[in-house]
């Protein structure tokens, strides 16, 4: 006798809350063109083109030739651990002990820790959009509620101290802020952390800081929120941060979770009931990376500044593209309002699919970051790439207008 297949509704009941990321559908899609022998030129992706840097790699080399291969501890070894308070001492001048330091599974798992660690049924927990979806997936996950604020276009999307707290509730747990922010490269001003630190403080919420993109902002930016936020609210702030972005270490899925230590030592056991231990190969890499020679950091930023000029230069050849300037990250975020209507194109998400299957592009439709009539454009792509890319993407705009 067969075994039914289980449907959605019998498993279990959060899975119901719960959705896929829908910022690899477009990746999936453009992989399935590729294959047919299809020029697709890929806006979508949210990681680097550029190779992780060559003593990175070595590093990881020597790790395997060492045979640095078995399990380490749950929270990591202690060399990266100090590497990664190191950095942080260096960055922001904030100190933490290793003991207040999980190495994770890439920046998303640290994320997971602070959501299941610290928040659960009956509270709210404030975030911001347009936002990366995962963020608020996980705090459902936790049995918790989302209080998603809504940012604004006019104000380059930023998460203000005016939106996040007027957004607070009896029921606020915590606040969650992604910043620089994806998909807008929005960045949270020290003036505002200030404020936000100090409500925080005076009502005993947790603040957890997604760092993901921290050392990708343009300009020279004063970016301290770990130090001000550690300043009044040390005990209650999480900060997930993330070798993935700064490196190029996509694909070695290794990040971090630094807090008190008592969310340490949760996130410690929760971390070794799940995946036990980050790679050991990794880890031995993001040493190098952490205590190794920064100006492969600034490199980079270099050729994603240029790019993102560019790519805003060529996006105002269709003035009706308005966009807001990022200042951090490698993304913008164009409202194609003007180009919607009942009768042809009637969302982003169908004119992102529609770009795709006629001008072979991929981008990233507003939708999957609650924030219909927007698409995201990486240009984590080189050059001759972005221009054939936004040349298709102008045609095509033009044609359905």
């Amino acid at each position: 006798m067969m075994t039914p297949t289980p449907s959605a509704a019998q498993l279990a009941a959060r899975m119901q809350h719960v959705a896929m990321s829908p910022t690899i559908k477009g990746t999936i899609a453009a992989e399935k063109l590729r294959r047919e022998g299809v020029d697709v030129v890929d806006l979508g992706a949210g990681e680097p083109d550029f190779p992780t840097p060559s003593h990175i790699c070595e590093a990881g080399h020597a790790a395997i030739n060492a045979q640095r291969t078995k399990y380490t501890a749950n929270m990591g070894t202690l060399d990266l651990r100090q590497a990664v308070a190191a950095r942080y001492r260096t960055d922001y001048g904030v100190e933490y002990a290793p003991d207040e330091i999980v190495i994770t599974a890439g920046g998303k798992q640290a994320l997971y820790h602070a959501a299941i660690g610290l928040f659960g049924p009956g509270d709210d927990v404030i975030t911001h959009a347009p936002g990366w979806p995962t963020i608020a997936e996980q705090i459902k996950l936790a049995g918790a509620k989302p209080v998603i604020v809504q940012t604004r276009a006019e104000q380059g999307f930023v998460p203000t101290a005016e939106l996040l707290l007027g957004a607070l509730t009896p029921n606020t747990r915590g606040i969650v802020i992604n910043s620089p922010g994806n998909p807008t490269g929005a960045l949270l001003s020290e003036a505002d952390a200030r404020l936000i630190a100090a409500e925080a403080a005076r009502r005993g919420l947790w603040v957890v800081l997604d760092l993901c993109y921290e050392r990708l902002i343009y300009g020279g930016v004063p970016h301290n929120l770990p130090g001000i936020f550690g300043e009044v609210l040390r005990d209650r702030l999480v900060l997930a941060g993330s070798s993935s972005k700064a490196y190029a270490m996509t694909g070695w899925r290794l990040g971090w979770a630094v807090g008190p230590k008592a969310f340490a030592s949760g996130a410690n056991a929760l971390q070794s009931h799940t995946t036990s231990n980050a790679s050991s190969i990794s880890q031995y890499a993001a040493v190098a990376a952490l205590n190794g020679p920064q100006q492969c950091v600034t490199d980079m930023l270099t050729v994603y500044q240029q790019r993102r000029d560019q790519v805003l230069e060529w996006l105002a050849e269709e003035p009706r593209f308005r966009c807001a300037v990022p200042q951090g990250a490698f993304y913008v975020f164009p409202d194609i309002g003007d180009f919607l209507s009942p009768g042809g194109l009637r969302t982003s998400l169908e004119f992102s699919d529609a770009l795709l299957a006629e001008e072979h592009v991929v981008t990233t439709p507003g939708e999957a970051f609650d924030a219909p009539g927007f698409v995201r454009l990486s240009y984590a792509t080189s050059l001759e790439r972005l221009r054939e890319g936004l040349t298709r993407l102008i045609r095509f705009a033009r044609k359905h207008s």
